[in-house]
């Protein structure tokens, strides 16, 4: 892209829209200058068609229109504003190329794998995950039923949180997106999650010396993991530029998941408590032991 030109359009507010040429000098945003540019367009003009969806309409006037097209699309709700007219960094692009010999087109786009790096990781690491831990927390008394809901669905989780990440990578590569931080974030996440598989690998007997600190470390390795999904989630989602339809449907979920957790651990601690044999008609509380 470096070294075209682009016509950029965006609607900040129904029924109105703008449009501006903009000469792309470099992968900064001060090298990306508006008003300048090789093309040349006539008779220039908006179309709302609804709300949130319009039409701009013009016509290129050029002896050889190029071959080789780029369309991208920025984040929602973030346009250029004078008096700079900044661009924001797009979230999804497709190249086309054209044929005018034969009136034939061919393309490639990256919204499929940015939709499978979003839904898998969303659902592996961040939603399955916790309701897999759950399951494990507050119902061990369907043993073993709880143990191979647990177990088939954690692992269904890392192969997906997994598979996620990858075409992350992959698309980070593709678009050549600064996103450190998110990068860093999910790759602790796959080591946390690589350790959880070590830990079931190596699990020692219920008999064993050793059995409470497997316990200890499974336990908070498991916590540790899920919070950094959640928090890399949300951010994300942020990156991505999805607006807050998905921030507060995300978050809505995480909300149920939480209160669900408060419901069964207070049901949990007073189960525990009405179980545990009083040693003496002392009043004061006794030491209760809570299962993991």
């Amino acid at each position: 892209m470096v070294g075209s030109s682009a016509i950029v359009g965006w609607m900040p507010s129904a029924g109105a829209g703008g449009m501006k040429l903009y000469y792309l000098g470099g992968k900064s945003q001060d090298e990306v200058v508006h008003d300048k540019g090789d093309l040349y367009i006539m008779n220039a003009s908006f179309v709302p068609a609804s709300a949130k969806l319009g039409y701009f309409i013009f016509q290129l006037k050029t002896t050889q229109p190029s071959s080789n097209l780029i369309f991208a699309i920025g984040p929602n709700g973030q346009f250029p504003d004078y008096p700079n007219y900044a661009l924001p960094q797009h979230i999804d692009q497709t190249s086309i190329t054209i044929d005018y010999s034969k009136g034939s087109t061919s393309g490639n786009s990256n919204l499929n794998l940015l939709r499978s790096h979003g839904v898998l990781n969303i659902m592996g690491w961040s939603i399955l995950m916790i309701i897999g831990s759950i399951i494990a927390r507050y119902f061990k008394q369907w043993d073993p039923t709880w143990f191979y809901f647990h177990a088939s669905i954690q692992a269904f989780s890392f192969v997906a949180g997994v598979i996620g990440i990858i075409c992350g990578l992959v698309l980070s590569k593709k678009l050549n997106t600064k996103v450190t931080h998110h990068k860093n974030i999910g790759i602790v996440i796959i080591i946390l999650g690589f350790l959880q598989v070590l830990a079931v690998v190596f699990r020692p007997g219920k008999e064993s010396k050793i059995r409470k600190y497997w316990n200890w470390y499974h336990h908070n390795v498991g916590r540790i993991l899920i919070i950094f999904a959640v928090l890399n989630t949300f951010y994300g989602l942020h990156l991505g530029g999805e607006g807050s339809k998905w921030f507060l449907a995300y978050g809505v979920i995480i909300a149920v998941l939480v209160i669900i957790v408060v419901i069964l651990e207070i049901r949990m601690r007073i189960i525990a408590r009405r179980e545990t044999p009083s040693k003496d008609n002392s009043s004061y509380p006794q030491a209760v032991e809570l299962p993991y």
